[in-house]
């Protein structure tokens, strides 16, 4: 930036208030009673602070006119001007002009400052950080963009590649999402890694943790996958049944089959540590919480396993019918059955504290939060319901498409539904947000999605997975569509991290091959 512009600013060295004097050249008239003889060539340029330049009289005046009081000033000073001619008063002007802008964030102690630069956006902070030295030392602070940070959800710094390593560790990080969100937005990925699986039997379960790929299948195995490269790392071999359950943390990896046992495995060595027996029918669903895995089974009852040693610590029975899923949030197991109803149970006791009945057929899919259940069910109507006293809050949906999915965030439930549309809902009002349809929506139902604070991702067994803005509802683009379009009985399922897509594809008839993709939306 230009010397003149910093120093209109403040930000530059200020010159001497009487670093410059103004005047023109030839004969200027005096104030009446002020002292000042007329006196050629005074023109208006730079002059020592002492005044060392000028006729004598001048400095007589000057001394004079500091012993006035400030009344007395201000009439000396307006007679000035009255006799001033046009370009006299430019150039007073730019005289003293500097004077009135003054650079007050640079004069503020440093943590009013930092408090001040608090209101302002990250595109205000950027700007400023161009305008001089201090000013971009105290854009660049820390802590200011780790509240910046805050701002979008993100707590914890990352990893940074070299190339955005900077001083402020939070602004890097602040700068790297950024990158990230415009990837999601716009970067075009044209060579997704693509990764043929299963012998093309249908993909059951998909999991991904960190740079881990996990899948289970109905021939028995489950897979471990690196998202980087595409290789297969370990094939776990150990089930006599197909593979209906699986979760993943770390290096831990459960397993839950229709051979009615659970199996733990060790995700770096593909080594089986545990089988748990117990169960007489399918594990058909569970939920992994630290050290602990609870498990819902086709024999009605569910069970509390402790990790690694494998140990059933409880047996929970209540339900007349299958259990098809179950939450756990480290206090309180809440559970859907086949039997239309919903319990909630105490898990160091095996007490059921609440059976929730309303639903009118199988109740599917569950969403806990520890205050909120979110149930859906065959009767297809989704149901808000309070955990503590088991009382239904809100009835989202009462006989409207089945709604195939949902995952629940911060008071925001998302539900892909049937009819190919995706509504957004928030559960403390009962009150629809969105609804993700129109020209763009998916061709048949939604059979995955996955929310973050800023996008949903959508997929069909349309052959499309779509990205949309989760506050305005907006379609914004088709991250992958697939040249075959609707195949029937083809499964697509998804998940997601901050820079990856990992998309599913497999099929009950054979017609398409079993695949994984692996989108990368990370900055360069």
């Amino acid at each position: 930036m230009h010397a003149y512009n910093l120093r209109k600013r403040g930000c530059g060295a200020p010159e001497s208030r009487s670093a410059k004097r103004f005047s023109r050249e030839g004969n200027t008239p005096s104030a009446s009673g002020s002292g000042i003889e007329h006196s050629p060539n005074i023109a208006c340029q730079p002059s020592s602070s002492n005044t060392t330049q000028g006729p004598p009289q001048l400095r007589k005046w000057l001394r004079r006119f500091q012993t006035w009081s400030n009344k007395e000033k201000i009439q000396a000073i307006d007679a000035l001007i009255d006799h001033f001619a046009g370009s006299d008063i430019g150039c007073m002007k730019e005289s003293i002009e500097y004077l009135f802008q003054r650079d007050f964030i640079s004069q503020l102690p440093v943590e009013l400052a930092l408090t001040v630069l608090g209101y302002l956006k990250p595109k205000d902070l950027l700007r400023m950080a161009q305008t001089c030295r201090h000013w971009r030392t105290l854009a660049d602070d820390n802590l200011l963009w780790k509240e910046q940070c805050r701002l979008i959800g993100i707590t914890t710094l990352k990893e940074m590649p070299r190339l955005l390593s900077l001083a402020s560790p939070w602004k890097a990080t602040y700068k790297r999402q950024c990158i990230i969100e415009n990837n999601w937005l716009h970067k075009q990925v044209n060579n997704p890694i693509i990764m043929r699986c299963q012998n093309n039997h249908v993909i059951t379960c998909l999991q991904f943790y960190e740079n881990r790929i996990l899948t289970g299948s109905y021939d028995t195995t489950l897979k471990v996958w690196c998202a980087i490269t595409g290789k297969c790392l370990h094939t776990l071999e150990g089930h006599f049944g197909s593979v209906m359950s699986c979760q993943m943390d770390g290096e831990l990896v459960i397993s839950g089959s229709t051979d009615c046992t659970l199996r733990i495995w060790n995700a770096k060595t593909g080594e089986c540590l545990q089988v748990l027996t117990g169960h007489t029918g399918t594990v058909r669903c569970m939920h992994l919480y630290q050290n602990r895995v609870v498990s819902g089974s086709r024999d009605a009852t569910l069970r509390v396993w402790s990790i690694p040693d494998g140990r059933c610590l409880k047996v929970l029975v209540g339900h007349l019918g299958t259990v098809r899923c179950v939450q756990y949030d480290g206090k309180l197991v809440v559970s859907g059955a086949h039997d239309y109803l919903i319990k909630v149970w105490n898990p160091e006791t095996g007490v059921c504290l609440h059976t929730i009945s309303g639903h009118t057929s199988s109740v599917y899919s569950l969403q806990f939060d520890g205050i909120h259940v979110v149930s859906a069910s065959l009767d297809k109507s989704i149901r808000v319901w309070d955990v503590e006293s088991g009382q239904l809050k809100h009835t989202l949906t009462r006989d409207q498409p089945l709604s195939c999915v949902l995952e629940l965030q911060s008071n925001t439930l998302i539900s892909g539904n049937a009819d190919s549309t995706v509504k957004i809902w928030d559960i403390t009002t009962g009150h629809c947000l969105h609804t993700l349809s129109g020209f763009n929506k998916h061709e048949s139902a939604v059979t995955s999605l996955q929310s973050s604070n800023r996008f949903v991702i959508t997929s069909s067994d349309d052959g499309t997975v779509k990205l949309w803005d989760v506050r305005t509802g907006e379609f914004i683009r088709n991250l992958v569509e697939s040249n075959s379009g609707r195949s029937v009985g083809v499964r697509w399922r998804i998940r997601a991290s901050e820079t990856k897509l990992i998309c599913a594809v497999s099929s009950r008839y054979g017609n398409v091959d079993t695949k994984l993709l692996v989108l990368d939306f990370d900055e360069p």
